[in-house]
């Protein structure tokens, strides 16, 4: 069906005649036993007046009953939907709510909605319904479009264990003779269905905290007790994170709660509401889960299509990481820099957009979603500057809009726009919906003693796009001196003229290694040398600037270039200080009206004279 945001999203059938305000999520489990005993009951308002709402649910999970306050009403399950049928009509913003009892052994899509395994010989149980996985055990609506307002969740699990989930735990109780123990969590945040979770099994569980300017966060740690010292040890790397995305992105998302980890057994992490699922506290998956609280949770891509917004960042946020932490190793941090760029490069397709959003592993794809989002946003640092591109992330943060709830690709481009000034439709239609990378194959001389000459050919590695426009860092350097030059390549074959202050033999392209490319070369071609007092000016007719170069002036240290107009009135002047007898140098005239004008050039032996035409 289309989603509330004209997303194709195949896998949520739920009608969206109403609008979810809240969850009470009552589940009985044991983690030894693939099974669950539900009673879910919703808040919702109408948007369309109806006598009927679906939701989505798979059917191996059987409901037996639908009540409206203590009524049973008549439902009708599909192979994926539960549909509802009122007595009467309910008008539009109408607040009402229903209870749907379940039960039955849940199917397992995705990365594995629902698992029952074993640690150390002991039962575990969780969820995880990223992306679809959420109809797979409780009844919901399943899609990018709907988040209520907050959840309650009620666990009763057997006494051995503990049960974990979103939120602040508000009790837990013993009940049938103390055989039971029963959890209550609530968050009291917006979230997205596939971000509610919950795990069981008999968990060590420690209690910190993580200063926040003037806040003191909890941090709650469930682990095995077999972990418990790995998990404690991970601490510190997890505070440093929180305190450098709080600055970087903006307040913590879920300050009036918490953040936790909860383990399981699964090979990396999910970043459920306060409560993410870990396999370990290494650093690159900490930071990176964590991250998601910012990106993915507090606002979540409005279509899969669009999941680069959430793990494009939290991947990026890992790198940021380690390079504020660990900035003294530069040529390590580089090395890591170089193999993500050469494992983005190494198929010639592929976009950040997601073409197909039924196949979980495209959703998911390592190289496109992950990697290549994460150098999409390397890039828009590298081209925005990093004080520009965090305000913009901040905005985009704040944004009234946004916050809490779903975002598109366009929303951010906006944010980014609005903080730079820049129009970025062609950076994101070539980096996010176009595919493949640009190869550079770069020509260069020396213009006499001081100036380099400068030739951008590329070639694109898909058909998608023709040419990449981009700033290219060049390091020239010889056995005692470099020197870095940024060009603003905005077509093929284009030429610049820089000054430089050696005479260098060798050229690195992108040594920073900011940019999407591969395979780059660069060719040097003989030197060109002039005979003395050598001027050049051009463009000539000029638009806003012309630029002036001077070789082998031999009378002077510093000229002085004076133009005129046609009524032999002065309307600009550049003092120019040349640098061993050569210097290139941009006279503006932005604030010139076209006509006829005079440049003189003077100074020692010097005198120049040029008719120019703007």
């Amino acid at each position: 069906r289309l989603g509330g945001n004209g997303n194709e999203d195949l896998l949520t059938f739920a009608s969206t005649n109403f609008d979810v305000k809240y969850y009470r999520c009552e589940w009985e489990v044991n983690p030894a036993i693939r099974y669950i005993t539900g009673k879910v009951t919703i808040y919702f308002t109408i948007t369309k007046a109806t006598n009927n709402i679906v939701l989505d649910l798979l059917n191996p999970l059987v409901v037996d009953s639908v009540k409206q306050r203590n009524n049973v009403l008549t439902k009708t399950q599909t192979p994926t939907t539960v549909s509802i049928d009122f007595t009467s009509t309910l008008n539009v913003g109408v607040l009402d709510s229903v209870s749907i009892f379940y039960k039955g052994i849940p199917p397992n899509t995705g990365f594995g909605s629902f698992a029952t395994e074993t640690h150390a010989n002991v039962p575990v149980m969780w969820s995880l319904s990223e992306p679809y996985g959420s109809r797979d055990w409780w009844p919901c609506k399943n899609g990018l479009d709907d988040k209520p307002d907050s959840i309650d969740i009620i666990i009763t699990n057997p006494v051995a264990y503990k049960g974990a989930s979103n939120g602040m735990l508000q009790s837990e109780t013993l009940i049938a003779g103390g055989t039971k123990r029963v959890s209550h969590w609530k968050h009291r945040y917006p979230i997205a269905t596939y971000l509610v979770c919950f795990a069981v099994t008999n968990y060590s569980v420690f209690n910190e905290t993580i200063a926040l300017g003037t806040t003191n966060l909890p941090f709650q740690t469930y682990c095995y007790p077999e972990s418990l010292a790995s998990f404690q040890a991970g601490t510190p790397n997890l505070t440093y994170a929180m305190q450098l995305f709080h600055n970087k992105f903006g307040d913590y998302p879920f300050i009036k709660e918490k953040y936790g980890h909860i383990q399981f057994n699964w090979g990396g992490g999910m970043e459920h509401q306060t409560a993410s699922f870990m396999n370990n506290v290494s650093e690159n998956l900490s930071s990176h889960e964590l991250a998601h609280q910012w990106f993915g949770d507090k606002i979540t891509c409005g279509s899969w299509e669009d999941i680069w917004l959430n793990e494009g960042f939290a991947t990026h946020a890992t790198r940021l990481y380690r390079e504020t932490k660990y900035a003294v190793n530069t040529s390590s941090l580089l090395n890591e820099r170089r193999n993500e760029m050469n494992f983005v490069t190494s198929a010639p397709d592929g976009s950040v957009w997601v073409d197909d959003t039924t196949s979980v592993n495209r959703i998911f794809s390592s190289r496109l979603t992950y990697y290549k989002g994460s150098y999409l946003i390397m890039m828009l640092r590298w081209i925005l500057g990093d004080n520009t591109f965090f305000t913009a992330i901040k905005n985009y943060q704040k944004d009234p809009a946004l916050a809490y709830g779903f975002a598109t690709t366009n929303d951010l481009k906006r944010h980014l726009e609005q903080a730079s000034g820049k129009n970025l439709t062609k950076f994101f239609n070539d980096w996010y919906k176009g595919q493949g990378y640009p190869s550079y194959r770069v020509s260069w001389n020396m213009v006499g003693n001081s100036s380099v000459n400068i030739k951008m050919d590329q070639t694109t590695s898909h058909s998608s796009v023709s040419f990449f426009e981009l700033p290219v860092a060049l390091k020239f350097k010889n056995s005692s001196q470099e020197q870095t030059i940024i060009v603003d390549n905005k077509s093929n074959g284009e030429n610049f003229l820089k000054s430089i202050s050696f005479v260098p033999d060798t050229v690195l392209v992108d040594p920073g290694y900011w940019l999407i490319t591969r395979n780059n070369t660069a060719l040097k071609l003989p030197a060109v040398t002039f005979p003395a007092n050598t001027i050049k000016v051009g463009a000539n007719p000029f638009k806003d600037k012309f630029t002036i170069q001077l070789y082998n002036i031999t009378s002077t240290p510093t000229l002085t270039a004076i133009l005129y107009n046609a009524l032999g009135q002065r309307v600009a002047t550049k003092n120019i200080v040349l640098l061993n007898g050569e210097a290139i140098v941009d006279m503006s005239t932005s604030n010139l009206a076209g006509g006829q004008y005079v440049l003189k050039i003077m100074g020692g032996n010097i005198k120049y004279v040029k008719k120019m035409i703007k």
